[in-house]
């Protein structure tokens, strides 16, 4: 399989260096060359078959042979040694929970992933590689995670500084060894966007550099996995099904529109996203035209410009009636995240994160267009993660995972940053 940059389909490489380079030296997002859908007997019989049997069927054509089938295999059975359980809400409204990894957040699985596959590769080579990543809020967590301890491979984390929450960011912070840790005075745009500018650095070259957000493809290929999952949990409904994701970067419903290209039975997409809402007055108007980042509670969706929407774009070949045939994209406020997460926590019994709180919301308001459908909304983070915010808007505390008690003992180390020129003078270091 072959991967061309979409700023250029001419440029072209193959699976390793996609996920070696992060991005195209024209800084272009890499996207496979071909889609090959799945036969209809796969979907037919998908409640027979194991996660890992369905992870590898789905991601097979996009990795053999550059990775053999046996050590494929071994790293999607390292990547999904947790649970992705459904949960039923009430009639109709399902959670696929995503926060049973060991960050507790959806992107163990596809930083664990990148992990096996850039192990792999640097294994063979016997050479060093720095990952650079932006987050806003839980892709540092689980990169940082799937990546400490590696022998060849060092990571630099960039955030928007007073703007994760303080669990987030000290499971950013406090592991030390492989991991390091930059503050940014800015919002996550901005990190982004120094991780792009040190792409193209030749200062920064020798650095062997590569992104773990999911701009890069082995972060935002096994995401597909979450959607395939849950159709075999909610198959025996026999109802259209719609899916919300909480949506930020687009990464994971950017996904979930590529199993749908393998022939996944998914009806309709709704992105879910806080007061950043580039994209649904983009479905509105037609105009790509992001404005500054809002800081919301929902902090992992705090992005105005979100990089994996041209992977969208891409899917549907530009063609805006194709797109919203089957795609909705609502906004929703501080304001309405906090009423409905008190509201099915009360009445429901249910407790989200606000992540969570906005996909639920965007999932409801989209079945009310299709009453005879049914829906799953992607519950990415354990809400202990927004602990602040959740016993402000509740009124109450919750319980600590066990998991979480040693974080609170460990002192926070990071490095400020105030522009790329301070990042830069720190990575040469």
């Amino acid at each position: 399989m072959k991967y061309y940059s979409l700023n250029n389909k001419q440029h072209k490489v193959s699976f390793e260096n996609a996920v070696i380079q992060g991005l195209a030296p024209d800084s272009g997002l890499y996207f496979p060359e071909n889609i090959t859908a799945l036969p209809s007997s796969f979907f037919d019989k998908i409640e027979g078959l194991s996660n890992e049997e369905i992870a590898f069927k789905a991601i097979e054509q996009f990795i053999t042979p550059e990775i053999p089938e046996t050590d494929l295999k071994q790293i999607i059975k390292e990547t999904l040694s947790f649970d992705l359980p459904v949960a039923a809400i009430e009639n109709n409204v399902f959670s696929l929970e995503l926060f049973h990894g060991p960050t507790m957040a959806f992107k163990d699985v596809g930083a664990r992933f990148m992990s096996g596959c850039l192990n792999y590769f640097n294994h063979n080579q016997q050479k060093k590689s720095t990952v650079l990543v932006a987050t806003s809020g839980d892709t540092g967590g689980a990169v940082a995670n799937g990546f400490l301890g590696s022998e060849n491979i060092d990571v630099v984390i960039l955030y928007p500084m007073g703007k994760v929450s303080d669990f987030q960011e000290r499971q950013l912070t406090t592991l030390g060894h492989n991991i390091k840790t930059i503050a940014i005075n800015g919002s996550f745009d901005d990190c982004q966007a120094i991780v792009k500018k040190a792409f193209t650095d030749i200062d920064l070259k020798h650095k062997n550099l590569t992104s773990a957000n999911s701009i890069n493809i082995a972060r935002w290929l096994p995401q597909m996995f979450y959607f395939l999952f849950a159709y075999k949990e909610l198959k025996k409904y026999k109802k259209p099904l719609i899916v919300s994701c909480p949506s930020g970067n687009f990464g994971n419903i950017c996904a979930g529109v590529l199993a749908k290209r393998l022939g996944l039975p998914v009806s309709h997409f709704v992105a879910s996203t806080n007061a950043n809402n580039t994209v649904p007055r983009f479905l509105k108007n037609g105009i790509y035209e992001p404005s500054a980042t809002i800081a919301t509670i929902s902090n992992a969706m705090d992005v105005s410009d979100p990089s994996n929407f041209i992977r969208i774009r891409e899917l549907y070949n530009n063609d805006l009636k194709a797109f919203s045939n089957d795609f909705t994209a609502y906004s929703f406020t501080d304001e309405e995240t906090k009423k409905v997460l008190t509201e099915v926590y009360k009445i429901k019994n249910y407790l989200m994160d606000p992540h969570g709180a906005v996909a639920y919301l965007g999932l409801k308001k989209e079945l009310e267009k299709h009453p005879g459908s049914m829906g799953v909304f992607l519950e990415t983070a354990h809400p202990v993660k927004f602990l602040e915010i959740i016993n402000e808007t509740l009124n109450s505390d919750i319980e600590f995972p066990e998991i979480t008690n040693p974080l609170s003992e460990k002192e926070k180390i990071m490095k400020i940053c105030n522009n790329y020129e301070d990042v830069k003078h720190f990575l040469l270091k």
